[in-house]
């Protein structure tokens, strides 16, 4: 898997987790696991981000 299949995967994961916390029917704790999942994968995905950038900006250095 290439790293934006990987980025990609971690979107999806959050706006999946979201939708889970915007149901009505979601007890607390299922809201607060639903929750650090989400900002772990949404963590992830903005290291990927910062990774990204770096590598350009050593690109556009060269």
């Amino acid at each position: 898997m290439s790293k934006t299949e990987k980025f990609e995967t971690k979107l999806e994961s959050a706006k999946k987790i979201l939708e889970t916390l915007m149901n009505p029917e979601i007890t607390l704790e299922e809201s607060v696991k639903a929750y650090e999942k989400g900002m772990s994968e949404l963590s992830d995905a903005q290291k990927m981000l910062e990774d990204a950038v770096i590598k350009i900006n050593e690109i556009k250095a060269k």
